[in-house]
Formats: structure tokens, C-alpha cells, sequence
């Protein structure tokens, strides 16, 4: 039988979710977990690799299983072997063309950004922190130019090993409540370092060190050394990923909440 899960996790307590020699992955524990209850070691398969410090509200996965379990067993039984920083909020069986990686059509993620002059202690890891004031219209305008299909060159890690710098990021929006910044981008699907990589951007728009049409500069150069450094991990969190309705899940998607 086939599986399809959702998980939510704290980045902080990982070294990202793809299996390390060290066992700290997510998908360690997972894997680890739903073992436990299958009774027989299994591969996890997720619909996308978050970086070590990066979040999760609603990663999907999916695992092939030999055992009959309860419905609530792979859930509850689940989360009862996980550590406290990861867990199973919904699974459901899956007929065999269902492929987490594969079969996804989008991808979702939002950033947080605290934009205030003194760093955080309450939301520590689970933001990223800029201290000077933003222009959050200015940000908007620039992103503008990052929708659509493009060469993301200039945006992808030097270690990305995409296939093709082509994507298509079919959304981009900025919102401000209070003094959090958050960004919510989808994608067909997203380069090494990506979304870090448009947000350390955006920052030097919203911070006046370069113009809006920066911006379109830079995705035309192709060149990932005419960017902006690499924004901090703490505030990304994977929110979900889109299937054709065919395989009738649960929602795949879950927005990240607000900070209080």
C-alpha cells in the first residue's frame, strides 16, 4: 500500500529533510517512525528538500508499506516515535502513480521577515531579521518582474543541481502586518537557495541599495555574482504543494500564520 502523509516541522531541530550519514534529517525520522509502525523499514519520498533551518507547515510525502494498520495508526502511531519537533497531520492511502515528488504541479512557500531595529528573541528561528526600515511598494514593484517563466540563474545556488535554470514562478505578493514582512511565492518548482536568494534581493530594494529595475537587471544578467548575499534559513517554511485532483487528498496546502 502506498501513503501519501502531511507533516508540519520545526527546521531548527533538523539538518534539513533529506537523510544524512549523521541521521538528522527529517526524513530519518520519518522514515524511522513509520518503520516502527509498518514493522519493516521504508523510504520516504517528499514533494520538496528544505535546507537545514527551514520549516514546514505542510510538507507532503509519500511511503510504501507492506502492514494493515488503523487509519489513525499512521498518524497518532506515527507522531508517538517522532520527535517533538516534526508530525503527521493527516495520511491517506494512495493507488501507486501517486508520486510526492513527481506528481506535484506547485510548489508553495512564505518568508517571514521581522523588520525592526532590534533582533528577535520570542520568534528567534522562526523569522528572518532586517534592521533597517523597508519599502515594502518598492519591494512589490521589483517583484513584479520575477513573475512568469525566466532564467533564474541569477538566483540559484552555486551547488544547484537542477537540471534546467527555468522555472516558472507563477506568484509573488508582499504583505506587512505590524513589523513582519511576509513573502508567499509559488512555482512549478524552485532552484537551490531560490526563494532566499529573491528575498535577500527584494531586501535591497525595500532598503534603497538598489532601484526597482534592479531587479529585471538581474534576472537578465544570469549571473548569480551580481546578486544580493543569501538570506537566512529561519524565516522559510514549506507550505504545501499542489496534486491533480485525481487523487482526492486531504488539503495539501496550509498557510503559515502570522506571528502574535
Amino acid at each position: 500500500m502506498r501513503l501519501a502523509l502531511a507533516l508540519e516541522y520545526d527546521g531548527q531541530a533538523f539538518c534539513g529533510f533529506q537523510s544524512q550519514p549523521q541521521r538528522c534529517g527529517v526524513q530519518d525520522a520519518l522514515e524511522q517512525a513509520i518503520g516502527q509502525i509498518a514493522g519493516h523499514p521504508v523510504i520516504v519520498v517528499a514533494a520538496g528538500r528544505t535546507d537545514a533551518g527551514v520549516h514546514a507547515t505542510s510538507q507532503i510525502v509519500h511511503a510504501d508499506v507492506d502492514a494493515q494498520r488503523p487509519p489513525s495508526a499512521w498518524v497518532r502511531g506515527v507522531n508517538a516515535h517522532l520527535p517533538t519537533g516534526a508530525a503527521v497531520l493527516w495520511s491517506q492511502a494512495v493507488d501507486d502513480t501517486f508520486h510526492a515528488r513527481f506528481a506535484a504541479m506547485r510548489r508553495c512557500y512564505s518568508y517571514l521577515l521581522q523588520n525592526r531595529p532590534e533582533r528577535p528573541a520570542l520568534q528567534a528561528g522562526k523569522v528572518g531579521w532586517y534592521h533597517h526600515p523597508l519599502d515594502v511598494g518598492a519591494m512589490c514593484q521589483a517583484a513584479a518582474a520575477l513573475e512568469g517563466t525566466h532564467d533564474f540563474s541569477s538566483f540559484r545556488a552555486a551547488g544547484c543541481q537542477a537540471k534546467s535554470p527555468v522555472k516558472t514562478l507563477d506568484r509573488v505578493t508582499i504583505e506587512q502586518r505590524r513589523d513582519v514582512i511576509r513573502f508567499d511565492l509559488s512555482a512549478d518548482a524552485f532552484l537551490h537557495h531560490m526563494i532566499r536568494n529573491v528575498v535577500g534581493a527584494l531586501v535591497y530594494v525595500g532598503s534603497q541599495r538598489q532601484p526597482v529595475a534592479w531587479i529585471r537587471e538581474l534576472l537578465d544578467a544570469r549571473d548569480r555574482t551580481r546578486g544580493a548575499p543569501t538570506f537566512s534559513p529561519d524565516g522559510l517554511y514549506f507550505t504545501g504543494a499542489e496534486y491533480p485532483a485525481r487523487f482526492t487528498l486531504p488539503a495539501t496546502r496550509r498557510d503559515v500564520s502570522w506571528p502574535v
